[in-house]
């Protein structure tokens, strides 16, 4: 009687749209397998040498760079979300949205800016000596360490935390703030008493964003001569031609990022506060004059200026220098391949995001918990990482595949699906599925249930209901979804330079090679083409937020 309810059951819930989920998150979940099975592996020769003399040194450079970063961009990000969203003052609009610019230019890009800019040679020391008449003390200007790495770090990431410490503080905070106010106290006691304590959960939120980033980072370390696990991972691989020892790394930077999150969960959910009534309104902001107002003002500046229009303009210079050396037959086919490996993995990408997202909406369960969180698991991975799980996958498949290869008669040994771009879309789908997802659940969680219920009671299917009615609402948030995955995809560095396959370029491999190659200005005119894109998306991102709040 059991075995037959449970068979009615999965009958019932067992459909097309259920299938592909499943489908979805076990792919995303085969990587993280394949990389933990390394860690039981018996281990060689290198990875003994690699753990009695060099592990710890990677453990620590990597751990003073999430920590140092963590910490600028919680004083960056919170500063900056507090004043936009409490106060009125000159430009707040603009400075609302020149915030997350930043995003727009990967870390990678920035740290060959700014260090270019800052050596003996670079602007800032040439306009010193040349129009100030000062030689300036090198050692002021050196930032190629891990001091200079949490630099470039707070500057280009704080954005996560600024974003989300924001939104809660507009939406979430207001009854608590103005109910301070009322009882007189000042805007440091709100602060340090009601702000700060109510916005906890958001703030981790975000900071576990930029430590994911920073471990995910690969240009800037190598740049600057950082030990951290990436680069240990890259060096590993393609110095030592050990795969073996570099999914052991790969293996212990996961466990450790997978404790992260654990943490950062076990946090946010003992940091919940709630509105004593269901009725919220927005903070209302007040007004700052006078030197109050220009102390922001010129603050802001500063932020938006390092952290954005300082690095563009230099990389503007230094493209008009070398365009036209740069701007060739192989530049426009680096742009073609960008484009190319991006499309196509951004419609393979929201194609499981919907499904998966749908499949969550109709079905409250503990199945699609989890199945949400394995779909969106993949972003909390550096890319490093995942390309060796992908890696052993495909190569794993080439084994399995060899006899049909000899029968083709392309050898047994042939490298087919390992050298293909199928591995590398594999593994832009698997990284940045939960960009899609998130962003769709969202749209779900905006329109409800009563319109998809309702044309299910009037018999149609859920794939009819879904084309029928919830598509045609949900739209933006898919759009949404689409933009923030291509501007990922064609910064993302450490996923491109392992799974690419041979004599295949695109933007951001390029302009990490010119940079490689001390070609500092060459690599300018990729670079813009980046940011360029991040640009174009972060403006629709925000141009649909605010179409969508109004």
């Amino acid at each position: 009687m059991v075995v037959s309810t449970w068979l009615r059951k999965l009958k019932r819930h067992s459909n097309g749209w259920n299938i592909l989920s499943v489908i979805g998150a076990f792919v995303a979940l085969l990587p993280s397998v394949y990389i933990a099975i390394g860690l039981f592996r018996f281990p060689n020769e290198n990875w003994q040498h690699i753990k009695d003399y060099l592990l710890l040194d990677y453990a620590l450079q990597s751990l003073w760079l999430v920590l140092g970063t963590g910490t600028c961009t919680v004083l960056i990000g919170v500063a900056l979300a507090w004043l936009t969203a409490a106060y009125e003052f000159p430009l707040r609009r603009f400075f609302t949205w020149a915030f997350v610019l930043p995003l727009a230019i990967p870390p990678y890009i920035a740290a060959y800016t700014y260090g270019n800019m800052l050596s003996y040679t670079g602007s800032v020391q040439i306009f010193m000596r040349n129009v100030l008449g000062w030689t300036p003390n090198q050692a002021y200007f050196d930032i190629m360490s891990i001091k200079g790495a949490i630099f470039i770090f707070s500057l280009f990431l704080f954005p996560y935390v600024y974003l989300i410490t924001k939104t809660f503080l507009e939406r979430q905070s207001a009854s608590f703030i103005e109910n301070a106010r009322l009882l007189g106290k000042g805007p440091l006691y709100i602060f340090f008493r009601v702000v700060l304590p109510l916005s906890q959960a958001a703030i981790i939120g975000g900071v576990s964003l930029v430590a994911f980033e920073v471990l995910n980072d690969y240009g800037v370390s190598k740049y600057f001569g950082i030990q951290s696990f990436t680069t240990a991972i890259f060096q590993t691989w393609f110095g030592m031609y050990d795969v073996d020892s570099a999914m052991r790394l790969a293996a212990l930077l996961m466990s450790f990022i997978v404790g992260v999150f654990v943490i950062e969960r076990l946090i946010r959910r003992r940091k919940k506060y709630h509105a004593s009534t269901s009725k919220s309104s927005p903070l209302s902001r007040r007004k700052l004059r006078g030197i109050p107002a220009i102390i922001v003002v010129i603050f802001s500046c500063l932020i938006v200026s390092l952290s954005f229009l300082i690095p563009v303009i230099q990389l503007i210079v230094w493209a008009t220098w070398t365009y036209k050396d740069v701007m060739n037959a192989q530049f426009w086919g680096l742009i073609s391949n960008t484009l190319l490996i991006s499309l196509v993995s951004i419609i393979v990408l929201m194609l499981f995001a919907v499904i998966v997202a749908n499949v969550c909406r109709s079905q409250r369960s503990i199945f699609t918990l989890v199945l949400s969180k394995l779909i969106s698991s993949g972003y909390s991975i550096p890319g490093a990482v995942l390309s060796i799980g992908v890696l052993a996958i495909f190569i794993s498949l080439d084994e399995r595949l060899s006899g049909i290869y000899e029968k083709l008669g392309w050898g047994a040994d042939k490298l087919v699906l390992s050298m293909s771009l199928l591995m590398l879309i594999f593994a832009y789908v698997i990284r940045f599925l939960a960009v899609g997802f998130n962003s769709v659940e969202a749209g779900f969680d905006k329109i409800g249930n009563r319109y998809s219920e309702a044309s299910r009671l009037l018999g149609l299917g859920m794939t009819r209901t879904f084309f029928k009615v919830d598509f045609p609402l949900i739209k933006g948030a898919v759009f949404t979804g689409c933009i923030l995955a291509f501007m990922e995809i064609v910064k993302e560095l450490p996923l491109t330079l392992l799974l690419r396959p041979f004599n295949f370029d695109t933007l951001a491999t390029k302009a990490y090679q010119y940079a490689s190659d001390e070609q500092i200005h060459q690599a300018s005119v990729p670079s813009l083409f980046i940011i360029a894109v991040g640009m174009i998306s972060v403006f629709f991102y925000y141009w649909l937020g605010e179409r969508n709040s109004k």
